[in-house]
């Protein structure tokens, strides 16, 4: 009889399924060396084996190492999406992104309201002369103006040429007489000759006692009274002609004229109001232009053409409202009206202006206009 080891024993005696545990726990040079004696002994030489079902179960082995990961599978197709989660919280804001380009300029709004007012600005500088340009039409007259500051007076013009030789004037007065020569020595007494030519007054001698009451003499005032009235006439007319000669210096200072018939109207190119005009006019020794007919209207316009100003007339209507007269408060026997005037506009037009082409409209007497003479 061949007797075996205990271990080897054990072994023979525990099932298959026992045999397979145990095999897990031994390494495989140990399941080799079992499997060696259990499969490779001789049945002739061992005892029966069992089959092991009425063994116990060994205990579990340890867990192994894991093994080597193995290949990559082939990606399984997507699966249904699941469903949509609550919203998160918002993320912490971002970086400012570079600005992008500048979009289409949009359709202008509608205009805002106007702003105040803001402060005046500083004048700027005054800008070039631009070029002169034509002249335009000339324009109707326009309203009247406010009444302007009196301009300086002028000054006196070039001294005209001297006037012709006057007539001679009346003789003077007579002289004092001279004094009494001495008196001759007496003559011899002969026959009474003629009377000779009266002597020079002696001086005046004393006083003689008063002798008898002569015949009354004829009366000599009547040649005393005609050598007055000629000393008198000659008086006025020496009076006219100085008149006359200070008349024509004082129409020289108006250098700029034109006469028509026995008229001549004058200026000096300066304007003032109507009562310093007519003041101008009289102490030159005319008169403010009063024109009585077309032809003395036609040479007055030449005047005003010439110097492209609008003058004031001698006529007014103060006495009368609407019923202008001459300085003398004589009628008009000519005029020369604007359609539609006098209109007497403001309740204030009691002078006459007359302008450029000829016209007269009523005007307020503290407008300045040019002055203008008649002589």
């Amino acid at each position: 009889m061949l007797l075996l080891p205990l271990s080897v024993l054990i072994v023979l005696t525990q099932s298959p399924g026992a045999l397979g545990a145990e095999v897990k726990n031994y390494s495989p040079r140990s399941v080799t060396n079992a499997c060696t004696l259990v499969m490779c002994s001789s049945s002739e030489t061992g005892l029966p084996g069992r089959d092991g079902r009425d063994g116990r179960e060994g205990p579990r082995g340890e867990k192994g190492d894991p093994g080597l990961p193995g290949p990559i599978g082939q990606a399984g197709m997507p699966g249904a999406a699941g469903p949509v989660g609550a919203k998160g919280d918002n993320g912490s804001a971002g970086e400012p992104g570079p600005k992008g380009d500048s979009g289409p300029r949009g359709p202008p709004g509608p205009p805002g309201i106007p702003g105040p007012a803001g402060r005046e600005g500083p004048s700027g500088r005054q800008g070039n002369a631009g070029a002169q340009g034509k002249p335009g039409l000339k324009g109707e007259a326009g309203p009247k103006g406010e009444v302007g500051a009196p301009g300086m007076q002028g000054s006196a013009g070039a001294r005209g040429p001297t006037g012709l030789k006057g007539d001679r004037g009346a003789p003077g007065e007579r002289g004092t007489p001279g004094n009494a020569g001495a008196a001759g020595p007496p003559g011899v007494m002969g026959p009474q000759g003629s009377a000779g030519a009266r002597g020079p007054p002696g001086l005046k001698g004393d006083r003689g006692a008063p002798g008898d009451k002569g015949a009354k003499g004829e009366n000599g005032l009547p040649d005393i009274t005609a050598l007055r009235q000629q000393v008198e006439g000659l008086q006025r007319q020496v009076k006219q002609l100085q008149e006359v000669s200070s008349q024509i210096e004082k129409v020289g200072l108006f250098p700029n004229g034109r006469s028509v018939g026995k008229k001549i109207f004058k200026t000096a190119g300066f304007e003032k109001n109507f009562e310093e005009a007519q003041q101008v006019c009289t102490q030159a020794g005319g008169q403010m232009a009063t024109p009585r007919s077309a032809a003395e209207n036609e040479a007055l316009q030449q005047l005003l053409t010439a110097e492209n100003k609008a003058a004031f007339l001698s006529m007014t209507d103060i006495q009368t409202e609407g019923k202008f007269t001459y300085p003398k408060g004589e009628p008009l026997v000519y005029s020369n009206w604007v359609p539609g005037e006098p209109n007497n506009n403001g309740k204030a037009e009691n002078c006459v202006e007359i302008l450029t082409n000829g016209k007269w409209n009523d005007k307020s007497c503290q407008e300045q206009r040019l002055v203008v003479c008649e002589f």
